[in-house]
């Protein structure tokens, strides 16, 4: 099993944690990732768009001319598509954008996305992410001296208002549960901060 340090909220390592070979140190599979990215933001599309089609919009009950004789085109509504005022043809309906993706892909995709950040360094297992008090300053401070200011994911074991509340105000950090980790939210930052109890939690799950 690979061993990655342990560090403390200064930045000082503490011990050494094993990481379970089938999570963290599979090869990447790129194709199961892309497929979790596209389904999450295809998810995140309201699809509440409407039109209203010739027969949706009021009036035109009335044949504008007779058929025949007026030299005209001949016109059965003044609300066909091609009047003013009148429906729109093939618009936007109300639909879900969602995709469908099975639990082997999705288990894999996730273990492709830990594998990448820990074979790229990009991964950063915290002793302990504990506050006191809500303090913005000195969650700044903490990313810092593990050398995680730039864009950051923190991932916890469980809720943490303290931290969270901490962590919402600082530029590109987003705190989030292994319950609701997520590979976008993995590929979408420079660094994953993990709680090391969170990893033992994630293992649990992906085992």
């Amino acid at each position: 099993m690979a061993k990655i340090a342990v560090l403390d909220k200064q930045g000082k390592k503490v011990s050494d944690i094993e990481l379970n070979d089938g999570i963290f140190a599979i090869e990447p599979n790129m194709s199961a990732m892309h497929l979790m990215v596209v389904s999450y933001l295809a998810a995140q599309r309201q699809g509440t768009q409407s039109t209203l089609t010739r027969s949706e919009v009021s009036g035109g009950g009335k044949k504008p001319w007779r058929q025949k004789g007026t030299g005209r085109a001949r016109q059965g509504s003044t609300r066909a598509p091609q009047w003013t005022h009148g429906g729109i043809a093939h618009g936007p309906k109300p639909r879900e954008y969602g995709i469908d993706v099975n639990k082997k892909v999705k288990r894999l995709a996730m273990k492709s996305a830990l594998s990448s950040k820990v074979a790229e360094n990009e991964m950063i297992v915290v002793d302990s992410l504990g506050m006191d008090a809500i303090k913005t300053k000195e969650m700044a401070e903490v990313l810092a001296a593990i050398k995680a200011d730039r864009k950051t994911l923190i991932v916890l074991p469980e809720k943490d208002d303290v931290v969270y509340k901490s962590a919402r105000n600082i530029d590109g950090t987003k705190v989030t549960l292994v319950n609701t980790l997520n590979v976008y939210d993995i590929l979408n930052c420079n660094t994953i901060v993990v709680a090391k109890d969170a990893v033992s939690k994630i293992e649990e799950v992906y085992a």
